[in-house]
C-alpha cells in the first residue's frame, strides 16, 4: 500500500485530477476483529502518512482524500466472529480540499445500526467531491441516451458542514 500512495502522491504531483485507490479485503464475514486489527492499523499509518506527505508539501488544500466503502456492516456479530453487508449505515472520511475538516458529522443508534442525527445521503459526498473538482452542479448537465439532459446528481448540494 505504500508503494501505491507514493504514486498517487507523484500522480498528484505531476498534475494528475484523479487518482484510486484499492485499499485490500474488507469483506469480513469471519473474524472480523481479526482482519479490522491488521487492517485498520495498516490503513491508520499509511493515510496519516499521506494526509502528513500532503501537507508539508503544500499540497493538501488542493487534493480531496476519501476513504469510503461500498456500504457498512452489520452492527451484530454474526455467528462466524464476522459482521455482515449493512447498507443502513456507513462512513466516509474526507480530508484537504480546502474543506473544513476535523468533525463528525452524523451520528448513528448507539448500536450503529440506524442513523439518527444529521444523516449524510451519498450524494452529499459524491457532490461535495465534484464541489471540489470546480465542477458546477447547478449547470452541469449530461445528455442521456434519448439525448435529454440530465443533472450528475438529483441532490447536488455537498456536505455543508465542510463546504459551507
Amino acid at each position: 500500500m505504500n508503494e501505491h500512495l507514493l504514486i498517487a502522491r507523484r500522480l498528484v504531483e505531476a498534475g494528475c485530477r484523479s487518482v484510486t485507490l484499492s485499499y485490500g479485503r474488507w469483506d469480513s464475514h469471519g473474524d472480523n476483529f481479526g482482519l479490522v486489527r491488521d487492517h485498520g492499523a495498516k490503513l491508520d499509518q499509511c493515510l496519516s502518512a499521506l494526509v502528513q506527505d500532503l501537507e508539508e508539501r503544500g499540497m493538501l488544500q488542493d487534493v480531496t482524500v476519501v476513504v469510503w466503502g461500498e456500504f457498512g456492516r452489520t452492527p451484530q456479530i454474526n455467528k462466524d466472529a464476522g459482521r455482515d453487508h449493512w447498507p443502513t449505515v456507513s462512513c466516509a472520511l474526507l480530508a484537504g480540499g480546502g474543506m473544513k475538516v476535523g468533525q463528525v458529522i452524523g451520528s448513528t443508534d448507539r448500536l450503529g445500526a440506524y442513523p439518527e442525527d444529521r444523516p449524510v445521503h451519498v450524494q452529499e459526498v459524491v457532490a461535495t467531491i465534484y464541489h471540489n473538482l470546480g465542477i458546477d452542479l447547478e449547470t452541469t448537465q449530461l445528455l442521456d441516451q434519448a439525448g435529454r439532459p440530465q443533472y450528475l446528481l438529483e441532490q447536488r448540494q455537498p456536505i455543508r458542514e465542510l463546504v459551507g
